[in-house]
């Protein structure tokens, strides 16, 4: 039987990108079974809160993390990971005295990710994420292709070919160098790839221009949230697939809809490590009634 029940929360945004954050960390605030469902309805902009994702703070599976991070999209599916909400993450950890330290290692679907912490008087101003190896492998993203890996190479999309590059950051994305940014109808033909047949666990979508060889501007339609503000993994990608490509350097400012990312390619024995540097804000903390 199901009961009215009051539930704090944090309302917290990287660059635009809005998440819901709840402290898991001691005890269970919403059943597994009905997380899905309740996040598809408190993201709902206009009758709850309204956000792209819902964050949940838990205890780490593993000894070899500190904390560990989950993340819903706003049609209730768990993602891998993501840029944005994990520095969201670590600032509310750090903030709330869950894990206090400036070095964390956090525990995602997408890998353990280490996160160090610009901290001044006791508030997280920055962090930068070590994000990982990027993989193109289509195995690995992944895509139903006789390709090893998707480079520049044309997808048929609604009859018509577009040009992109998959890569994997820890979660699915469709990179679409552009030099007509304004033109896309990101409404439109966003859906149209992110749940593309060739695409099982669907995948995000960006349309990148390049400015020069250490700055671009993105648009992202975002898996199971559809456009947002701001997509940190979204950077890691699209400067990972323009750095593969030969088209970008190792530092690269990225500007998107919501403000602007670092993004950093580091070539240490032969491997290709991408870290973030970026900033998070809580906009408020709250109380909620849901019935669970």
């Amino acid at each position: 039987m199901s009961e009215r029940t009051l539930i704090t929360f944090s309302k917290m945004h990287g660059l635009g990108n809005d998440y819901i954050v709840f402290d898991e960390s001691e005890k269970i605030l919403i059943p597994e079974d009905k997380k899905p469902e309740i996040v598809e309805e408190i993201c709902r902009r206009g009758f709850s809160v309204g956000a792209d994702g819902v964050i949940f703070v838990t205890p780490p599976s593993t000894e070899d993390a500190d904390i560990r991070f989950r993340i819903f999209n706003s049609d209730g599916s768990e993602a891998e990971m993501c840029g944005n909400g994990i520095r969201c993450f670590v600032k509310y950890v750090y903030e709330n005295e869950i894990f206090t330290s400036d070095e964390m290692l956090v525990e995602t679907l997408g890998g353990i990710k280490e996160v160090d912490l610009d901290v001044e008087g006791g508030e997280v101003r920055a962090s930068s994420v070590d994000m990982g190896v990027p993989s193109f492998k289509t195995s690995d993203i992944p895509m139903i292709s006789d390709k090893d890996e998707f480079l520049d190479s044309d997808l048929i999309v609604n009859g018509k070919p577009i040009k992109m590059t998959v890569v994997n950051v820890g979660n699915p994305h469709a990179v679409i160098f552009t030099e007509n940014i304004e033109s896309i109808d990101l409404n439109e033909i966003g859906p149209m790839i992110e749940t593309h047949q060739l695409f099982p666990q669907k995948t995000n979508v960006h349309f990148v221009n390049i400015i020069n060889r250490n700055e671009i501007e993105m648009i992202t339609w975002e898996r199971g949230a559809g456009f947002t503000f701001a997509c940190g993994t979204g950077a890691t990608a699209c400067v990972s697939a323009g750095f593969k490509l030969g088209k970008l350097d190792e530092e690269v400012e990225v500007h998107l809809p919501g403000g602007e990312l670092l993004i950093i390619v580091f070539e240490m024995d032969e491997e290709v490590r991408i870290f973030m540097e970026g900033e998070a804000v809580l906009v408020f903390d709250g109380v909620m009634e849901l019935e669970i």
